[in-house]
């Protein structure tokens, strides 16, 4: 029997015992994971909200130019599918030029920053496409608010003013 495996024996006589869980372990180890987790969370949210608010106005501004237009084609008798649908095709086209961008460009750094752990997750198409969707539909809101908004006004208004 070794001498270090002896009833009454001491590895280290002089250092008292110390213990930890694993979870707490690896709790420590992913630490800055997850405040980088956080972080990245909360600037997306900024990134979005912004890209909204950005939306929204270019949206207001586009219709305010618009104005005369909007107002000939509704005396003309275009529908309200038919304008909102004219109005949002130019800010469609930008986001979809955006994802097609964007889509690959994140996927490389996703699947470069998850290549670094020893256990990772796959990168699957579907969480790109719903992202797109979501962005999309953002669009067609805020694009369809002031476009609904365009079309409740009177197009005498818009036509008279020169």
């Amino acid at each position: 029997m070794p001498t270090w495996n002896r009833p009454g024996k001491k590895i280290i006589p002089d250092r008292p015992f110390e213990y930890s869980f694993l979870d707490d372990n690896y709790a420590r180890m992913y630490t800055t994971e997850t405040q980088l987790g956080k972080v990245m969370s909360l600037f997306s949210v900024t990134a979005i909200l912004l890209a909204c608010m950005g939306l929204f106005g270019l949206s207001s501004y586009m219709m305010q130019q618009r104005m005369k237009e909007i107002g000939i084609r509704k005396v003309l008798g275009a529908s309200l599918m038919n304008l909102l649908g004219i109005l949002s095709g130019n800010f469609l086209v930008l986001v979809i030029i955006a994802i097609v961008i964007g889509s690959p460009l994140a996927y490389l750094i996703m699947k470069n920053w998850l290549s670094e752990f020893a256990y990772h997750t796959g990168i699957e198409w579907w969480i790109f496409a719903v992202a797109g969707l979501v962005i999309i539909s953002i669009t067609l809101i805020t694009v369809s608010i002031h476009g609904i908004r365009a079309m409740a006004e009177n197009p005498v208004k818009s036509l008279r003013s020169e």
